[in-house]
């Protein structure tokens, strides 16, 4: 016969999930950081190396490396050796919607006052671990304190 859940059980059920989310955005964090950089790199460059992308990340080249290569296994971007990368549909796709998240975030930040330079470097974190229906409530707020979303 087992017992019942007790709310005990609810809490650290509840705390669980909220930890595992944690898990899975950092899984997803320095992906979005990776082809986010790769995306501006080709828009402001008209391509992305390995060298440039180690540099703006402030990682070693065989760090940068290795996190290409696994970029490259999961289908977000392609490259050769000594050759450009590039960014799949599904790459570019996560580095629209970290982009759509950073400036969600970033507007809200300024619009409950809180500066810009603070505000930029805040947002860079948050947008990696924010919910949406956080994100919802950050556009709502920013939309009827008058700030915009970019």
């Amino acid at each position: 016969m087992s017992s019942p859940v007790t709310e005990d059980d609810n809490a650290a059920t509840r705390r669980a999930a909220a930890f595992q989310r944690i898990r899975d955005a950092h899984q997803t964090e320095v992906a979005e950081d990776y082809v986010e950089l790769i995306e501006d790199l080709i828009a402001s460059n008209g391509e992305a190396r390995l060298v440039d992308v180690a540099e703006y990340m402030g990682v070693t080249h065989g760090t940068a490396a290795k996190v290409i290569q696994r970029l490259q296994r999961e289908g977000l971007l392609h490259s050769r050796p000594y050759r450009s990368i590039f960014l799949t549909d599904s790459g570019r796709s996560m580095a629209a919607d970290a982009r759509r998240r950073h400036q969600v975030v970033m507007a809200f930040l300024l619009a409950i006052g809180v500066d810009e330079r603070t505000a930029e470097a805040d947002s860079e974190g948050i947008e990696h671990h924010v919910s949406e229906e956080t994100l919802a409530a950050f556009e709502r707020f920013t939309r009827r304190s008058g700030g915009g979303t970019g």
